[in-house]
């Protein structure tokens, strides 16, 4: 069942939005901005075999050259589902740190606006 995530600190939430920024090799990018928004690739509809499936047309390869073609496929499918997963993990921080983001932006125009106003008064 869900449980209520502990709250954490906000050094601490930097530091995994650090490596996952690693992660995904943007270190040279910048941080989005509020109004910035992430699009979502479309969904591939590439429908993996299942083990039981059998292959029609095809004479059985021997194990090691099918481990070897797999291999690079298979590394590109886990390195795209794993960056997927590192994008919603940070929209996701984002999205929780926007809030109070905007709050302390309101607040600190609010305070500004009222510093101006009272040299024209």
């Amino acid at each position: 069942m869900d449980t209520p995530k502990s709250p954490q600190k906000p050094a601490h939430l930097l530091d995994d939005l650090e490596s996952i920024r690693q992660l995904l090799g943007d270190d040279n990018l910048q941080p989005p901005l509020l109004t910035d928004t992430v699009v979502h690739e479309p969904v591939h509809d590439e429908q993996i075999p299942l083990l039981f499936d059998p292959i029609n047309g095809q004479p059985e390869p021997e194990p090691a050259a099918k481990a070897e073609a797999k291999g690079p496929d298979a590394l590109l499918h886990l390195d795209r589902e794993l960056r997927a997963a590192a994008q919603l993990i940070m929209q996701d921080v984002i999205d929780d740190f926007a809030p109070h983001i905007e709050t302390e932006i309101k607040r600190r125009l609010d305070a500004r606006m009222e510093r101006l106003l009272s040299h024209y008064e």
